[in-house]
């Protein structure tokens, strides 16, 4: 037992000598020296700890390390390098100056994540992924895909093969903020799900936020994914783009205006009627294609004020070669169309070095449709429905001092929300348009980032939310008891209809117990006004977008998490243990039997009950040398709960049982092996317990058909899900008298071609097929798997300048 005695104290003493091991700060303000603009993403290296990190909007960037001399270099594509020898014996702040470059530069990659942040900030929860990241990971279509990279992160997971969003540590796909350059995305995928609209060489950063969510943001009960659109800082033409089987894409960036206006156009489109039929024979008459666009315009107005306008379309059409009976009408099939239009006008301007306000006023369009061409003759009827979203924020931000910064904002939405108008063309079907729901919402909130004590450091915010929903508005009352209707109430436009209020409260705490070590706490207050209702696991154009009203509450949540943290081998190596809770009240699901199409009394068909989250995430990962890569392993349990009154509204009898994003086993590891400077292999594994969905109780007959009977809500599991992918970057040799380069992405999704069932539908027997499996049962019960076999995919990507 000797050893063991003597191990312990040799890991305390070493720990208490970490603990009292002088620290400082080391605060940076990166700015383009032409401009005095701060820059952006700029990325800092300090050796010898082989630590740093980037730049934020303002071109700040600070850290703590121990008394020691270091040598700092600063770089951003498109400007020289900057280096500094510092002696940190005290808390010191330096400007670096970067001069633009005028000779063809290699790649440089840009890191969006501070390597030791995960040790010095407050905040918990938060991950980040660079560029270098998302290439490196094997995806279906043979591009860097921002959605099926975050799905390998921990505690992140969605519906399926094919599933419209996210679901963060086991909350719904709608709980979750998605934001591309400050305005929200409503359906972030192409092509059924596969992959996200993001146009991929547009990215200049991704966040994801999971734990004590920054004040800054409100309106999701989960989590926030945050994507910026990258500063175009150039001085001359650069073209970048690549030519797959699924898609294509052309990027654009050029100064307009030498030193004052700068152009980044980029646009990528897709058309994959001849590759659907690969995933499965059931796609074989199925249609897609899809296309989106990015352009955004940096004015530096002055040395102070800098000025950006971005824009995003997206666009998504496909074809389903399903039978389809709407009001007696028969269609030959399902022709979806989605459409997101968003635009964002940003102002930042600099009081001082210290001290900036930025404000934004943004706007976003999201238009699903889905249409029905009746048989026989030409004439199409059209299902439409419409967000449209309004934002003004303003915020003011200010650092102190080295180790005291907070910001405080304000900002106001307005949704109006059109859920559902049929338009029969020519036809007899009567033609329904559902009725307006106009809302406003009014926050504020503040922040601060706090060092107290060199091991202690916190983040504290606090955000109040004001909602009201305005007239026209109807107001249907109804019989607790039988659901009869019993009258109504008119509102004028613009009356007040119902009003809501909320105290956001966020707190995140970080204990240092060494260099390389840390312990953090967090807190987080959430409300929820803007909701989805949907009746399978991922949402569809019949789906329901839903404002909070006299019955429908908004949610809200509270998140708690503690983690431990652990930095070796020079920070080459990140190891991370975190627990979470989360309790929810108010979430919206689905009465049995409930149609959501046309519903003009759509609080008939939902309840509102309560949800609770639990689970621990254990993470490595190592971002450097010639083999490089993360795993992880969550363990973790979502669970709903009705609280209704009424029998025949209750599901599962108002017991606990698993959501639709359920995962108890979740392993995912990503490992990339970099041979020589031409050749990246990637490789991708994913293994996790099977989606909860619901299995017959029985079977029943009615008017002659054998039917099945759903008693109970989630009570059988698929079989477990895993995969493998694999990916191949070739890299090209890059001539310094030429202005051309390219490479070749080779990708297999699906290595092993593992028939992951996404789905079990029940359908009527015919005679004795299967019979030694289903014996004497009238229907049978089959898995359908959306992609069956290796999904293979090439790709030339080419950058021109």
């Amino acid at each position: 037992m000797r050893p063991y005695y003597l191990l312990n104290a040799l890991i305390i003493f070493s720990f208490v000598k970490e603990v009292h091991a002088q620290e400082y700060q080391m605060s940076f303000k990166i700015l383009n020296a032409k401009t005095g603009i701060g820059v952006e993403n700029a990325e800092i290296a300090i050796e010898p700890c082989r630590c740093g990190g980037v730049s934020d909007e303002q071109g700040r960037f600070s850290i703590t390390l121990p008394e020691a001399n270091y040598q700092v270099t600063v770089s951003y594509i498109g400007f020289g390098s900057e280096v500094r020898q510092v002696e940190l014996n005290r808390n010191i702040s330096l400007d670096i100056m970067l001069i633009e470059k005028h000779e063809e530069l290699s790649e440089v990659i840009v890191r969006a994540k501070k390597m030791d942040e995960i040790l010095n900030l407050p905040q918990m929860g938060v991950v980040s992924l660079t560029p270098k990241d998302l290439k490196m990971i094997p995806s279906a279509v043979g591009e860097s895909d921002v959605l099926r990279s975050m799905v390998l992160l921990p505690g992140v997971n969605n519906a399926g093969e094919i599933s419209n969003g996210l679901s963060v540590r086991g909350g719904s796909l709608d709980q979750n903020l998605i934001l591309y350059d400050y305005a929200p995305i409503f359906n972030p995928t192409h092509l059924f799900g596969l992959f996200s609209v993001f146009t991929p060489d547009a990215i200049s950063s991704t966040e994801l936020y999971r734990a004590n969510i920054p004040s800054r943001y409100g309106g999701r009960a989960t989590s926030v994914l945050d994507l910026k659109v990258k500063n175009p800082y150039v001085d001359k033409l650069k073209l970048t783009g690549g030519i797959g089987l699924v898609s294509s894409r052309l990027n654009v960036e050029t100064p307009l205006v030498k030193d004052k206006l700068m152009l980044f156009a980029g646009a990528r489109a897709g058309f994959t009627d001849f590759l659907l039929p690969l995933f499965s024979e059931r796609l074989k008459d199925t249609k897609a294609r899809f296309y989106d666009s990015t352009l955004k315009l940096l004015y530096l107005a002055s040395e102070k004020d800098q000025i950006s306008l971005t824009g995003f379309v997206s666009k998504d059409f496909y074809q389903l070669d399903l039978v389809t009976q709407i009001q007696n009408v028969n269609a030959e099939n399902n022709q979806y169309d989605f459409s997101t239009l968003n635009g964002t006008l940003n102002w930042s301007h600099s009081f001082s070095n210290n001290a900036n306000l930025r404000t934004v006023v943004l706007a976003s369009d999201y238009t699903p449709k889905i249409i029905f061409p009746e048989r026989d003759i030409d004439n199409e009827i059209v299902y439409k429905s419409k967000i449209n979203y309004l934002s003004f924020i303003s915020e003011y931000s200010k650092n102190v001092r080295v180790d005291l910064n907070y910001y405080i904002g304000v900002q106001a939405n307005r949704y109006t929300i059109s859920p559902g108008a049929l338009d029969p063309g020519t036809s007899d079907v009567l033609s329904v348009s559902l009725e307006k729901e106009t809302s406003y919402e009014f926050d504020g909130y503040a922040n601060i980032d706090w060092s107290p004590l060199e091991q202690l450091s916190l983040s504290g915010g606090l955000r109040f939310s004001h909602f009201v929903l305005v007239g026209p508005y109807t107001q249907n009352f109804f019989d607790e008891v039988t659901g009869e209707p019993l009258g109504f109430t008119e509102f004028e436009k613009g009356a007040g209809v119902k009003t809501y209020n909320g105290v956001e409260p966020r707190l995140g705490l970080n204990l240092k117990l060494g260099e390389t070590t840390s312990l953090k706490t967090s807190y987080a207050r959430l409300n929820q006004y803007l909701q989805n209702i949907y009746n399978s696991t991922t949402p569809v154009p019949t789906s329901r977008w839903k404002t909070a009203d006299p019955y429908v509450q908004p949610q809200r949540s509270d998140s708690y998490g503690l983690g431990l943290y652990k930095n070796l081998m020079n920070n080459e190596l990140e190891i991370s243990l975190e627990g979470y809770y989360r309790k929810a009240q108010n979430v919206l699901t689905y009465r049995p039997g409930a149609d959501f199409f046309l519903s003009d009394n759509i609080n008939q068909d939902v309840v509102q009950g309560e949800g609770k989250a639990y689970g621990a995430e254990l993470s490595f990962k190592k971002s450097t040398g010639k083999v490089n890569g993360w795993m992880n392993y969550t363990w973790s349990r979502s669970l709903l709960r009705s609280q209704v009154d009424r029998i025949a509204d209750r599901i599962n009898n108002n017991k606990w049982y698993p959501s639709d994003f359920d995962r108890t086993h979740v392993f995912n590891g990503t490992v990339n092996f970099e041979s020589d400077k031409f050749n990246t292999w990637s490789f991708n594994f994913t293994a996790q317990t099977g989606r909860p969905y619901t299995a017959a109780n029985g079977i029943v007959t009615i008017e002659g058909i054998e039917t099945p009977l759903f008693l109970e809500r989630n009570n059988a599991r698929l079989p477990i899900y895993h995969r493998l992918d694999f990916s191949w970057n070739i890299r090209g040799v890059k001539s310094r008298t030429k202005r051309w380069s390219g490479d070749w992405t080779f990708t297999v999704y699906n290595l092993y071609a593992r028939k992951n069932p996404y789905s079990i539908y029940y359908t009527q027997r015919n005679g004795t097929e299967n019979s030694e499996v289903f014996l004497n049962s009238p229907l049978g019960a089959y898995e359908l798997s959306i992609i069956n076999s290796p999904l293979v995919s090439l790709t030339y990507n080419f950058v021109f300048q």
